[in-house]
């Protein structure tokens, strides 16, 4: 088995990662400058935070859309567009300095989050060798994390030299230089012959698989959104635990995650049992989050628990995008991921209002009992994947 990817898929790995980088960065541009943007803007947190909430549904409503776009007209090709587009949105919130282009930059850079997922996934899943796909997929979602961590000391400084306006037109120039390496690719797709449509089409895609990913998803989803958001605030309620001690065990939970995505890689490389790597990696998880939630830890305990729980979270997401990968029809895969990663948007969405709900009723246990029972339902939803993998196998070998 080779281990080293060769040069074309280097190349096509940066590409793509440095895209995911990009949307990581273009997802968290704006909350770093909202106390500049309401004495610039003359709003409020409240107006400022619909804008957020508006780019997230305009992502929610597009992103299976945007799936089957990418395998109509070619996952480079849609890329490019939605790199070109985000940048576009972010440098007009920037030059139009208003609450109104805010609003509408922020609808155009939902609509370019929604082409990411589909058109990276679809690349990847094409281009990279099956020896290295899972390790391909850990170094794309590892660039996102780190997307995320520069976003809020990019934004800051870039502020801090030129104004609001310059740290969001700065951002919007990173959509059109991560561009620039796929743009030959994306000619080459334009010229190719045109994709046959694959067929039946929805009937083949919407299946039960896919349906069942799509709710494994949203479940991971609500239980990131509980921990991420919500988990430091359930501390000092139920314990009183300290703010500076809960911060610490929650960044320690962020960044093992990014740890494990890249030892998973590896993981999901070694093996065909996705969903068993997915379960396990779950199930141990959910059992620390009870741990961290039931107990008044001290601060370094409950770092070294959320520390684990964090890689064990992040370990087995390579083998849940090769669950996807598995699912996906021929031809197809760009629609697959756009309609599964949709979970992500609502997962986002509505686990912070019920764990708001549960703060705001004096359960902040539940916080972490909740979080937990998601990730038990989804070691179902990757067990039943797991199950379903093994019986099309036999049947293989029996005919």
């Amino acid at each position: 088995m080779t281990t080293a990817f060769a040069p074309e898929e280097r190349r096509i790995l940066g590409s793509v990662s440095g895209a995911h980088f990009v949307s990581h960065v273009h997802i968290l541009a704006l909350p770093p400058l909202f106390p500049l943007l309401r004495d610039s803007m003359g709003v409020t947190f409240l107006e400022l935070g619909f804008a957020l909430t508006l780019f997230n549904i305009v992502s929610a409503c597009t992103q299976a859309p945007m799936g089957f776009l990418v395998d109509r007209v070619g996952p480079r090709r849609a890329l490019v567009s939605g790199l070109l587009l985000g940048g576009f949105a972010f440098a007009m919130a920037g030059i139009g300095g208003s609450y109104a282009w805010l609003l509408a930059a922020m609808a155009l850079a939902g609509l370019a989050n929604a082409v990411y997922h589909p058109a990276d996934y679809a690349i990847l899943g094409s281009s990279i060798q099956e020896a290295h796909v899972g390790r391909a997929f850990s170094l794309h979602t590892f660039a996102g994390y780190a997307g995320s961590a520069v976003a809020p000391a990019l934004m800051l400084g870039a502020a801090s030299l030129g104004g609001v306006g310059f740290a969001l037109v700065l951002a919007g120039l990173l959509g059109p230089l991560a561009a620039l390496p796929l743009l030959r690719e994306a000619l080459a797709e334009r010229s190719q012959p045109a994709r046959a449509k694959p067929a039946p089409g929805a009937p083949r895609l919407l299946n039960a698989a896919v349906m069942t990913l799509l709710a494994f998803f949203v479940l991971i989803a609500l239980s990131n959104s509980s921990i991420q958001g919500f988990a430091v605030s359930a501390w000092n309620a139920a314990h009183g635990t300290s703010l500076t001690a809960g911060n610490i065990a929650l960044t320690a939970w962020l960044a093992m995650s990014a740890a494990g995505v890249l030892v998973g890689g590896y993981v999901a490389d070694r093996t065909k049992r996705h969903g068993l790597v997915a379960a396990a990696g779950l199930g141990c998880a959910a059992l620390l989050f009870l741990v961290a939630g039931s107990i008044a830890w001290s601060p370094l305990p409950l770092l070294l628990v959320m520390g684990l729980s964090g890689f064990l979270s992040g370990m087995i997401m390579p083998s849940r995008d090769m669950l996807v990968r598995a699912a996906a029809p021929p031809g197809q895969a760009g629609a697959v991921f756009g309609v599964v990663s949709t979970g992500f948007n609502i997962g986002g969405m509505a686990g912070p209002l019920a764990c708001g709900w549960l703060l705001d009723h004096g359960q902040p246990q539940m916080v972490f009992i909740a979080a937990a029972s998601c990730l038990g339902l989804a070691v179902a939803s990757a067990l039943w994947q797991e199950t379903r993998r093994v019986r099309r196998v036999s049947l293989a070998a029996a005919e």
